[in-house]
Formats: C-alpha cells, structure tokens, sequence
C-alpha cells in the first residue's frame, strides 16, 4: 500500500497526494484558530520545556489560524529510533515549504502517542558502538494496560543512564549530551514529560510545537470524539469493514482490525489511572475485551459526562481526534502509518473531518566514515551492501569466480605460456595455484567479515539502522545541533526514497 499510495496509484483510496500541487493549494481551508481551550492547554504544556522564541511565535500562530503540519510517535527510552527525529525533521522542512509558498505561518506540531498502553514496547533502546554489538538499555515495566501518560520512570532509568554515559564517554560530545539526557530522564518523571523535554531541546531553534493528548486538561475536549464514537460506532464499524474489504478486493491489506459494530474508543473503567480495555458489540451494548463488564451505552455516556478521562483513543481514532483539535493540512508519517491511512476516509467522512494530505517522512542512512571507506574498498554502494549476503550482487566482490584464480593460473602455466618454467613446471604451477587459492579464500573470508561489519551499522540485526538505533551515540560524536542541522537537511519534503547521510 505504501509504494501504491507513493506512486499515485492509490490515489481513490486518500482523496489527495502531496505530489499534486492544486491539492496543497485546495487544503489551505482547513486553517482556523484554535478554540480558546486548547490554544491555552498547549501554550502551558509548552511552557514546561526549554524556552524557545521560535516555538512561541508558532504557538501565537496556531492561536490566531495557521495550518499546521503534524506527526507523531511513541515517547521511547532516551527517543527511541532515530526514525523519530526524522519524523520531526521532516515536518519542520514541510512546513518551512509550506510557509515558504504562501507567506504565511504554518507550524510543524508533534503529536505524543501517550494515549497507548504498550509500555514495553518503547522501555527498550539500542545504542551503537562502532565496530561492537549494540549496548541495549531497558527500563522494567510494570504490567497492566495503562496508558504511558499515567507512567512514570522507574528508578532504575539512573543506571541505564550511568551505562548509556560510560558507553559514549570516549566521544566527544558524550557529556553535553548525557548531561542533557539526565536533565529529563530522572526517576518519577512521566514518560512522556521526559521524551517530550528531550524532542524540544533538540529542536528549540526550529520552535517544534509538542502535543500531549494525556494531559487531563484535554480531557473534556475530547469528549465530543468519544461521544460519536460511541453512538455511532455500528455505522462507522461498518463503513470501515466495507472499507476493508475494498482494500482487499484491490490486491491491498487492511492493517488495523476493525471488529463489527465496536467502538473506537478504549474505555478506563477505574479512571485514567486504571487499565483500558477494547469495547466490542454486545446483544445489549458493549462488553469489556479482556475485562469482567458488559456497558450499556447510556451507562458508557453517564461515564463520559462524569469522567471524559475515562476514554482514550484507538489507532484509528487518535488520527480524528489530531484533526478535530488541529488544523491539520498534513500529517507525516512512516510507511506503516501511511499505509494505515487508507483505511481513514470514511471515518473522516462520519466524523465531518477534512483527511489531511499524507506525507511519507524522510527514510535516512547514516554513512559515517568507517562504513564509507569499507564501502569504497569492496566497489559497493549502501544500497547494495545491505542487500542478503546470498544476493549476487552482493557477492559479485567478495566471492571468488569460477574457475578458481589458481586453476587458471594452473592452466596457464602447465600449457606453457610462461616459457621460463623448466620440466617441473606443471607440479611447481599446481602448487603455486593451490597458495593462490588459499590467498583468495582468506581475502574472501576478509571481505565477508567487512560486508557484515557495514551491514551491522546499515541493517543491524536484520533491522533498517533507522528503526533499530537510539540518537544517542550519534548526538554524542558529532554534537547535538550539528547532528540535528544535518538531519533537518537531508529531510527534504516530498522526496521519497531511501537516502544516504554523509557523517
């Protein structure tokens, strides 16, 4: 789906494309103030990072009608992948474009999934060594689906800290970063409080603009969502399944599972604070996926009006919620999210929402010098070096060709061609051949061992380097602002692709 929608071969399925320039032209109408609510809401969330005079004239923007250019992402240990500063990255580069085409503000905003319960998920990061195995840090995650907004940092986040700054303390900028780590990752804070300190510290000269939903002050604004979510739920689960099943019908995959007639609102049946259960269809309303309780719906929208803290969204629902509070001209996402979005339009259409324009983040590989020079002596480009070590284009260096050097070499010399070989000739070219060979294979063996040494910084674990590595040791070698003014380069709107970074 996500190579179709990139070609424009999927277009029926979003109703735009960010490759269409009458449609960034057409999508200019969603712009409108915020509501006074959540314009405060977001000014004070803000105003718990550093300060950024940036990220104030963008918040006094979004006040006053500026489109806004989203995305989003889990709040990972220590930012998780380093996907999520090319997400950021991206957004900011689209809407300097966008601002940059209409002379007018538009604001890139980062929306934290804090909403989700899959705490173990993001407890875990890898951190790159250079030529060693990955150092991979983890937080201990108590069970129960309670959403990451009602979490806090264990006390055990002071000695992923202590290992995370003796394995870059050797880099030049190991201290300034792990000093700015510790600064927000400190046992008691909130999960998302610390990775949204971090992302904002990291981007204050571009003024990116951070979104909690979790922050209980939202609550109440959410419930309008809630609400149709819950009383129109039969007819919206079915235009989704119908949805789905068109997907399917054109070669595609639905990949979020839409149950008939639930809800796409998780319900906290002991508050915020408790755990969150799916709702599927019941003969008379709903019943707890997973719980002990079956819900009426006059009883689930007594429960709304009392606690609107109680609900939080689904995957598909948090899209609806994003554009309902924002005026959202684009939202950025990875390949999966992308992909996902062909199955929104109807709930868009049943929530009265304009879909925004998707667009594909930027895809990075980071080539630091070690990996360039081992590329350059095997004649290989990234591309091809991550490519299985069975693939024959991979193997066309490393492997020696058929006949052996040293059969031919044999050949060659038992034929005669070389007339200052005397009648020993034929044993002395065999043995001769045999020591090429031997020469060959341990060459082989060599160039085997380096192709798996730049596969292990390029694809590390069978994992593309951008979903497997933390910032970290990046922000440490080559300092924080540098790193991120070269990320912010490579992150070119609207172009799509893999592409290579020179570190």
């Amino acid at each position: 789906m996500f190579d179709a929608y990139v070609s424009g071969s999927a277009g029926a399925l979003y109703g735009t494309h960010f490759a269409r320039s009458e449609d960034w032209d057409a999508a200019r109408r969603v712009a409108r103030p915020l509501s006074p609510g959540l314009a405060t809401a977001l000014e004070a969330q803000n105003a718990a990072y550093e300060a950024s005079p940036a990220r104030d004239a963008h918040l006094r923007a979004l006040r006053e009608g500026a489109c806004a250019v989203v995305t989003g992402q889990q709040t990972g240990l220590f930012l998780g992948p380093l996907f999520t500063l090319y997400k950021a990255a991206s957004t900011i580069r689209l809407a300097r474009w966008l601002a940059e085409r209409w002379n007018a503000p538009v604001v890139p905003v980062f929306w934290l999934q804090t909403e989700d319960h899959d705490a173990a998920e993001i407890a875990v990061c890898h951190i790159a060594r250079g030529g060693d195995e990955p150092l991979t840090l983890a937080l201990p995650v108590a069970e129960g689906a309670v959403s990451v907004a009602k979490r806090v940092l264990p006390d055990e986040v002071s000695a992923r800290l202590a290992e995370l700054a003796g394995a870059v303390a050797h880099l030049p900028h190991g201290d300034e970063h792990v000093a700015m780590l510790s600064r927000h990752y400190r046992p008691g804070t909130g999960w998302g409080r610390a990775f949204a300190g971090v992302l904002s510290s990291l981007f204050v000269e571009e003024g990116l603009v951070l979104l909690d939903p979790g922050d209980p002050a939202l609550a109440p604004l959410a419930a309008p969502v809630h609400r149709r979510a819950l009383t129109d739920a039969a007819s919206i689960a079915s235009a989704l399944v119908e949805r789905a099943a068109t997907l399917e019908a054109s070669g595609f995959h639905a990949g979020v599972h839409v149950r008939p007639g639930a809800p796409l609102s998780f319900f906290h049946p002991e508050g915020a604070g408790g755990p969150r259960y799916r709702l599927a269809k019941d003969t008379d309303g709903f019943v707890e996926v997973g719980g002990a309780r079956r819900r009426t719906l006059p009883e689930l929208l007594a429960g709304l009006d009392r606690d609107p803290a109680s609900f939080t969204t689904s995957a598909l629902l948090r899209p609806i919620l994003q554009d309902t509070w924002l005026p959202t001209i684009a939202y950025v996402g990875g390949p999966a999210e992308v992909a996902y979005f062909a199955q929104l339009q109807p709930i868009y259409a049943a929530f009265d929402v304009a879909m925004p324009i998707v667009v594909p983040r930027a895809q990075l590989r980071l080539l630091e010098r070690p990996t360039r020079l081992a590329l350059s002596r095997r004649g290989l480009t990234a591309a091809e070096a991550i490519r299985p070590l069975d693939d024959p284009v991979t193997l066309t260096m490393p492997v020696s060709p058929e006949p052996s050097d040293g059969e031919r070499l044999t050949r060659r010399l038992v034929a005669g061609v070389d007339r200052l070989l005397d009648e020993a000739a034929p044993e002395a070219a065999v043995k001769l051949g045999r020591s090429v060979d031997r020469a060959v294979s341990l060459r082989d063996r060599e160039a085997v061992s380096e192709l798996e040494g730049i596969r292990a910084r390029l694809f590390p674990r069978g994992v593309p380097q951008e979903r497997f590595f933390a910032p970290a040791s990046f922000c440490a070698r080559y300092g924080q602002r540098a790193f991120i003014d070269r990320v912010l380069a490579a992150a070119e709107p609207l172009r799509t692709g893999f592409h290579d970074v020179i570190l």
